[in-house]
């Protein structure tokens, strides 16, 4: 029950940054923030508490954007909700692999899409960060970067080589994001289209023998090398 507390209040937190993100600064936001940042405070401490090595806990680089998160939330709270602070907190979607991992532990569903799960949301994290990026850094000096939509707009334009030119980055820094985004974001949606099209049925498990990574999900000898497979079943 404790774990799915915990899951439950990751996802929550994770749609939260995310919403906010569009939502111009509001008092209500700031009140939120305050209660946000309270719990994911106290989740924080128990976890490191709960650790065996609580100072090697802090050594973890999720641990330190999870404070990093934390203390944005209380900052905006006790002063203006600046568009820096809410925008980094769109760093703690690196949290959703973790989470994606827990959930994997609960439903078949998404044990046997894991791949292509894992694409989207390599795809879906880089779009978002970067737009953030974007967002920061051309929002003071670029006219046509008013809001986070338009640096989310941008993004998905030229991620996916489009490129309609009517929203353009400013300045060396803006161009070399620019090809960046449009290099980083061809071979992800190259991975996409495997994970899409790869043939159904098969599941990713190393063969202890000969490394072969995808077999047939009911499989007990590898099909390459004839090893006895250990390939675990959606009920365990």
């Amino acid at each position: 029950m404790f774990q799915t507390g915990l899951l439950a209040l990751d996802l929550a937190a994770l749609a939260y940054f995310l919403a906010t993100t569009f939502v111009p600064d509001a008092p209500w936001i700031r009140a939120v923030d305050l209660l946000l940042g309270t719990l994911l405070l106290l989740e924080f401490l128990g976890r490191l508490a709960a650790h065996r090595h609580p100072m090697h806990y802090l050594d973890n680089a999720s641990a330190l954007i999870d404070l990093g998160v934390i203390l944005s939330l209380f900052l905006s709270a006790l002063v203006s909700n600046l568009a820096f602070l809410r925008v980094l907190r769109t760093v703690r979607l690196l949290r959703s692999y973790n989470v994606l991992g827990q959930l994997k532990r609960h439903f078949p569903t998404i044990r046997r899409n894991e791949e292509l799960i894992t694409a989207v949301l390599d795809l879906a994290v880089f779009m978002l960060m970067v737009a953030s990026i974007v967002y920061v850094t051309q929002r003071a000096a670029n006219p046509e970067i008013t809001d986070f939509l338009d640096a989310l707009y941008f993004t998905v334009t030229t991620l996916s080589t489009t490129g309609f030119g009517d929203v353009t980055l400013v300045g060396w820094h803006g161009r070399l994001l620019s090809m960046a985004i449009m290099i980083v974001g061809i071979s992800l949606f190259f991975r996409l289209a495997q994970a899409v099209f790869r043939p159904a049925g098969k599941v990713r498990y190393p063969c202890p023998r000969c490394g072969l990574q995808r077999h047939d999900r009911d499989a007990v000898h590898c099909k390459a090398c004839g090893g006895i497979l250990n390939i675990a079943n959606d009920e365990d």
